[in-house]
C-alpha cells in the first residue's frame, strides 16, 4: 500500500495517510515506537466533511479549527461544538463522530499518532477533558509545525529520518501546549481565588477583616494569599482592604449628607480622626475637603 496524498473535496485538502507496513516499521523503531504520526492533514472549509467510528480509532485523534464550526461527539461526553481557537483530542478507542457545519464548515488542522507516550501525555495535560482553547503562544507553532510535516511527508514519505523528526516535533509541541495551558489554569485560579477574596472583602466592608479569617475563607495559607495579593494589586491584603474601605467612604460622602463620624461609622472605623488621616493618606484630601470637590 502506497502513502496517500489527496487534495480534493473542500476548498483545500491535503493530507497523508501513513501505509500499515511503514505504521508497523515505526512501531517497532527505538526511536518512533513510543509516538510517531500516522495520519495528518489540512482541510480548509471542509464544508459536508463527516466521520464516525462506532468502534474508535486505533490511534489518538487531535483536531485543531481555526476558523468555522463543527461538531464533535465523544461516548460518554456531551456533544460539544468546535469553535475556532480550539484544539479536541479524541483518544484512541473511543467512539465518536464529527462532522463540520453545514452553514459555516470548519478548517482544521489535524493529526493521528499512535504509541504509549501519546497517551501519556494526553493524560499528564488532561487534554482529552474538554475542547482546549490554545494559548496564541503556541497557534501559530501548531499551524507551522503541521504545515512542515506535510511538506517533509510530500518530499520523502519514506525516510525515517523524516519520520523521526516528525515523531519528535509533535511531541514537542504537545509538551509546548501543555506547559501553555498549564499555566493559563493556574493564572485562572489564582484569578479566581482574588476574586474570592475581593467579593468577601466587599461584603464586609463594615467590619474589620483579619488575615488568618481572609485566608481561611479563600482556602489559601497567610503566606500564599499575601504572595498573591502583592503580586496581583501590589498591596497586602489588609492593605488592599483599607483602600477599599476608603473608595467606599468617598461614594458615601458624594452620595449622602452623613456626617464623617457615620461615614467612618460605614466602613467599620469608630475613631474619625484615624479615618480622616487614613483618608487623606489614601485619597490626597480629607473627607470635609474631599466632600467639596466638584466632581463630574
Amino acid at each position: 500500500m502506497e502513502p496517500v496524498f489527496l487534495n480534493a473535496g473542500f476548498r483545500e485538502q491535503r493530507y497523508f495517510v501513513l501505509p500499515e507496513y511503514m505504521q508497523n516499521e515505526l512501531g517497532a523503531t527505538e526511536l518512533t515506537k513510543q509516538m510517531f504520526v500516522s495520519d495528518i492533514g489540512v482541510f480548509l472549509q471542509a464544508r459536508h466533511h463527516h466521520r464516525e467510528r462506532p468502534e474508535g480509532a486505533d490511534a489518538h485523534i487531535f483536531i485543531y479549527c481555526v476558523e468555522g464550526e463543527g461538531v464533535v461527539e465523544r461516548t460518554g461526553q456531551e456533544s460539544i461544538t468546535l469553535k475556532p481557537g480550539s484544539l479536541v483530542v479524541i483518544p484512541a478507542g473511543v467512539p465518536h463522530r464529527y462532522w463540520a457545519s453545514e452553514t459555516c464548515p470548519w478548517s482544521i488542522y489535524w493529526f493521528h499518532l499512535k504509541g504509549e507516550h501519546a497517551r501519556e501525555i494526553i493524560q499528564l495535560y488532561e487534554l482529552d477533558r474538554e475542547p482546549r482553547p490554545l494559548p496564541r503562544s503556541v497557534v501559530s507553532e501548531f499551524i507551522q509545525r503541521v504545515d512542515q510535516s506535510l511538506a517533509m511527508l510530500t518530499d520523502r514519505p519514506y525516510s525515517l529520518h523524516t519520520h523521526v523528526h516528525i515523531s519528535q516535533t509533535v511531541r514537542w509541541l504537545l509538551s509546548s501546549i501543555g506547559h501553555e495551558l498549564l499555566h493559563a489554569s493556574q493564572d485562572a485560579r489564582r484569578g479566581a481565588h482574588l476574586d474570592h477574596a475581593i467579593r468577601y472583602m466587599n461584603e464586609h466592608i463594615a467590619t474589620s477583616i483579619r488575615l488568618p479569617e481572609l485566608a481561611s475563607y479563600t482556602g489559601l495559607s497567610k503566606q500564599h494569599l499575601s504572595h498573591l495579593f502583592n503580586k496581583e494589586t501590589g498591596f497586602s491584603p489588609i492593605d488592599y482592604f483599607l483602600r477599599m474601605k476608603m473608595q467606599h467612604a468617598a461614594g458615601m460622602l458624594d452620595l449622602t449628607d452623613l456626617t464623617v463620624k457615620e461615614v467612618a461609622g460605614s466602613i467599620g472605623i469608630s475613631d474619625p480622626y484615624y479615618f480622616s488621616r487614613m483618608f487623606k493618606k489614601l485619597m490626597g484630601h480629607s473627607p470635609t475637603e474631599y466632600r467639596k470637590i466638584p466632581k463630574g
